[in-house]
């Protein structure tokens, strides 16, 4: 299962601030900046004196003659064994080596980035016990564009996402591969050596605080809810035009109604529609007329336009969940063991990615409904039994043209993946190291599973557009003439900068990765809540 690429930011934009790191959490803004658009990141004085004092915690156990898990022991099944001081250098090294594991397709820079920013950012809380120096050198692997490779399998989302982490560790002690700015392909040790930084040399303790975290599946939470945000606006988009090419009503939006059943995201997503819908000459003169295109007004649509402020409302109150999680996580420090406030170093569960996975599964389950709701409406302008007025499949020429039936089947088999992707990742747990690991939360997994479903859902999406889009231009005759409300008009002139109006059969492929293109950089959206003169909620 590979996990898609999103582009980076456009070369015109100015570059993002840095972002300082503290002892306190980052924002989730802070997190999709670094991971997303390469801002620079900055450790503190707070973070550096932080850090300082519990590395003398762990440099006071280095000679103690009783065991500490981490510092003088094995790890995980081998925690028994007391590791002489002379090899506990090896130790570390030997622990980032054999951890390296991870095996399939690369996963994407961004996935990379949010994983050391997360594991940089617990470094500087001063809980993990690493010297200064260690966390310095993270800041400028990550400063100097430089991304470990990373297979998508390897972690079981429980001690923390072990393999991914420790392909970033070994990188910071020169090992590896690892991309360039520019994607190229080198040794760690010369990517460490063109960007000025030396290779580090791990000491008690350290290869462990570096791969003990959640940071990969937090990661992966926070970019998922950015890209969610956008398209649950995207979707009331969507299902508005649905509705205006529809020949439906927007009645059923009304406030007073919604305000009967006063679930917040619900009513976000009614009024988002109201909104959008205002001024519609079509939807005015369906009810004036009776229903154009047929003999008497229907006296209600169809559950995919009427329901759809319920349904969006209920994926927006389920990313609401999803960030209060990401809350918590970001203001965690996550290591075993753990270097208390007052100076203890106490083992701990911690690392359990559930909370994580949990939510990353349960966004999946709304990404997924999303889509299918957008899949039905898309197949309602094919249906000419169903589509009151419009040529069978949109086609120019029906039985010469197919229209598009078969951006409908894309659309179909990509809903069928969803449902598929819907399926928890977290509800499976399989035992590892000897069974001292023996329950796991498949938190990672997860994270991939999700990045693809967002995916997903971006180009049902987009089809949906792209589809009501032509159907409003054969109920008007384009753009130009528009009877459109003027939010859905701007939708449309946007749509037609990329791909022209009806006509016959065209190669459909690239002006559907067109739609798709807007959908994802929020293009469409951008020009609809212009026209609105202030955004979508």
């Amino acid at each position: 299962m590979t996990t898609p690429a999103t582009p980076p930011a456009p070369a015109t934009l100015p570059a993002p601030a840095a972002v300082t790191i503290s002892t306190g959490p980052l924002s989730p803004a802070d997190v999709v900046s670094v991971a997303r658009h390469g801002a620079r990141v900055e450790l503190s004085d707070a973070s550096l004196a932080a850090m300082a004092a519990s590395r003398a915690v762990i440099e006071a156990l280095v000679t103690d003659d009783k065991p500490h898990y981490g510092v003088s022991t094995g790890f995980g099944a081998l925690a028994t064994r007391q590791i002489p001081i002379e090899q506990r250098t090896q130790l570390q090294r030997s622990l980032i080596r054999s951890h390296a594991a991870s095996s399939g397709a690369e996963v994407d820079r961004e996935v990379v980035r949010g994983l050391m920013l997360n594991r940089l950012a617990t470094m500087a809380t001063g809980r993990t016990g690493v010297r200064p120096a260690v966390a310095q050198a993270y800041a400028g692997i990550l400063n100097a564009g430089i991304t470990p490779v990373i297979g998508e399998y390897g972690s079981l989302g429980c001690s923390g996402d072990l393999a991914p982490l420790a392909h970033c560790a070994l990188a910071l002690m020169g090992e590896g591969q690892v991309r360039m700015h520019d994607g190229g392909l080198v040794p760690a040790a010369e990517a460490l050596a063109a960007a000025g930084l030396e290779p580090v040399e791990l000491r008690e303790k350290e290869g462990l605080a570096l791969i003990n975290g959640t940071d990969g599946m937090l990661g992966m939470l926070l970019m998922a809810a950015d890209d969610l945000h956008r398209l649950l606006k995207t979707a009331d988009l969507a299902a508005a035009m649905s509705i205006e090419g529809l020949l439906g009503t927007d009645d059923v939006l009304a406030e007073d109604l919604h305000a009967l059943r006063p679930h917040p995201g619900q009513i976000s997503a009614a009024s988002n529609m109201r909104r959008i819908l205002a001024g519609s000459d079509l939807i005015a003169r369906q009810k004036e007329a009776g229903g154009e295109g047929h003999r008497f007004t229907r006296v209600q649509d169809a559950y995919s336009l009427r329901c759809a402020p319920q349904v969006h409302g209920a994926a927006r109150s389920t990313l609401a969940h999803a960030e209060s999680v990401a809350g918590y996580e970001l203001a965690s420090a996550i290591d075993n063991p753990v270097v208390t406030v007052d100076g203890r170093v106490e083992s701990n569960g911690n690392f359990h990615g559930a909370p994580v996975g949990y939510v990353l599964d349960f966004l999946a389950i709304a990404v997924a409904d999303l889509a299918s709701m957008s899949e039905r409406r898309t197949d309602r302008f094919l249906d000419a039994a169903r589509s009151h007025g419009l040529n069978a499949f949109l086609a120019g020429d029906p039985g010469v043209d197919s229209g598009h039936m078969i951006a409908q089947y894309t659309q179909a088999g990509i809903v069928s993946e969803l449902k598929r992707l819907a399926n928890p990742a977290s509800a499976d747990s399989i035992p590892s190291s000897a069974m001292q690991e023996d329950h796991v939360s498949m938190g990672w997994a997860a994270g991939l599973k999700l990045r693809r479903a967002v995916d997903g859902l971006t180009r049902v999406l987009a089809v949906e557009l792209l589809t009501s889009a032509r159907a409003l231009d054969m109920r008007d005759g384009g753009v130009d003439t528009s009877r459109s409300a003027t939010a859905i008009t701007a939708a449309r002139r946007r749509i037609r900068k990329v791909v022209e109006g009806p006509g016959p059969d065209r190669y459909l492929a690239p002006e559907i990765e067109a739609v798709r293109a807007l959908v994802s950089a929020g293009t469409i959206l951008e020009a609809v809540e212009q026209e609105l003169d202030s955004p979508l909620d």
